[in-house]
This record gives structure tokens, C-alpha cells and sequence, in this order.
């Protein structure tokens, strides 16, 4: 058992979509269930103190999707294997929240929820579920943090993460945004080229996807000081 982490971050507003258009039909079926469509580019500046926005929220059926991606669901968290890794998502400089409680049924009686300072909820605190009730794959909070806390060494990875999550991961589209909207991965700060549903989560790695136009600064590590 763990308690979760207490990182205050923000998770903001609700993303506002200007405009879509058609995704490119490249026969790429990635992962996840979001609509092939790729909303265009806003021309406004990001804000240098943007909060993240909540543009995919966990979805409501998160162990259906944690066995969809290939992970065998626990009663309780097993630290054989206790590995964390951050996952940035950028849009047009804007950050977007990676959610708290995915891979965790949080309605399950004993998911314990925690207020955090910044007034967002938090989810954890297991003892031992009456049935499977987490992910050895998840998130607590919404701090960006990737939880792996399994009874087995090997490593997940971010492909089976974005399917819990719900959100399509592919080499040309992310959610809706597809190509010819520019989309760059970068791994501890460098250019990643190869499939990204195959990067593995593995302990203090940064993932950063850049959709559109980037931050002015892509992220390098992340703060796991209380992971």
C-alpha cells in the first residue's frame, strides 16, 4: 500500500476547440478511442502560467480498458516492481492534464480519495479491494506521474497507458490531432523518431508530445521527489 503522491498541480478548465478537420485516412489504427479528426491550430499565444487543461478526462470504464491494453487487474498494489515515469502532453504550447484515476475503478469502496492543496482529487490508499479494483498501471493524481507498481519486473509501456487513458496514440495522430498537424515525441528531452506506443515506462522517464506549435522549453526530467 501506498498513499498517493502530493504534488499541487493545477488541473484546469475545459480545452476549447476552435475548429476540425478531417484525419488524414493513413490505415494507422493506434490506440485508444478518440475520434480520427484534427482540429486546427489556435493563433493565440500560450500563457507562460497555463494551467492544464482537461481535454481527454479519465474514462468511465477503466478496468475494461486496463484488460483491453493487456494488464492483469490486482485487488492491491504490488511493489515488486515500483517505477515511475511523467508524461507531458503539449498543444500549441498549452499544457493538457493527464488525469487522475486512470487504471483505478475510484467508485470502488476501498479507493480512498485525498483532497489536495490545490483543491483536486487524488485517489489511493488501498488496503485490499473485495474484487480487482487497480491497474498495475495508473495514475493517482494529476501531476503527469505514470504509476507501475506490478508483482512482475517487466516494464509497461505508453502505448498500453494512452488505452487505458482512451485516447489514440499512433505514429501520425494523437486523440483527434493527426497529421499534417505537426506532432513531435521527445524522451528526457531528445527528439524521439521511433513508434511511441512503444516507449517504456521506465523509472524517472520524461515524455513530452508536442502538438503544433512547441512550448518554449520541452521538458527534460520531472520532479518525482514525492513519487
Amino acid at each position: 500500500m501506498r498513499k498517493p503522491l502530493n504534488v499541487p498541480r493545477a488541473i484546469g478548465v475545459a480545452f476549447l476547440v476552435l475548429a476540425v478537420a478531417g484525419c488524414g485516412a493513413d490505415g494507422d489504427q493506434g490506440t485508444g478511442d478518440s475520434a480520427g479528426q484534427t482540429p486546427q491550430a489556435t493563433e493565440e499565444p500560450p500563457s507562460p502560467d497555463a494551467e492544464p487543461a482537461v481535454l481527454w478526462p479519465a474514462p468511465p470504464d477503466p478496468l475494461e480498458r486496463a484488460v483491453a491494453a493487456g494488464l492483469e487487474l490486482e485487488r492491491k498494489e504490488f511493489l515488486t516492481n515500483h517505477v515511475h515515469a511523467h508524461l507531458d502532453v503539449f498543444i500549441n504550447g498549452e499544457p493538457i492534464a493527464v488525469p487522475a484515476g486512470v487504471g483505478i475503478n475510484i467508485d470502488d469502496p476501498e479507493v480512498q480519495e485525498f483532497k489536495e492543496p490545490d483543491g483536486s482529487i487524488s485517489y489511493g490508499g488501498i488496503t485490499r479491494c473485495g474484487k480487482p479494483c487497480i491497474s498495475p498501471l495508473h495514475t493517482h493524481d494529476g501531476t503527469g506521474i505514470i504509476h507501475t507498481e506490478s508483482a512482475t519486473p517487466e516494464p509497461n509501456t505508453l502505448g498500453q497507458f494512452f488505452i487505458e487513458w482512451g485516447v489514440r496514440l499512433s505514429a501520425s495522430c494523437v486523440g483527434e490531432y493527426c497529421s499534417p498537424e505537426p506532432i513531435e515525441v521527445y524522451v528526457d528531452g531528445q527528439p524521439y523518431t521511433q513508434d511511441p506506443q512503444a516507449i517504456k515506462l521506465t523509472e524517472r522517464k520524461e515524455i513530452a508530445i508536442v502538438i503544433g506549435t512547441p512550448p518554449a522549453d520541452i521538458p527534460e526530467t520531472a520532479d518525482f521527489s514525492n513519487a
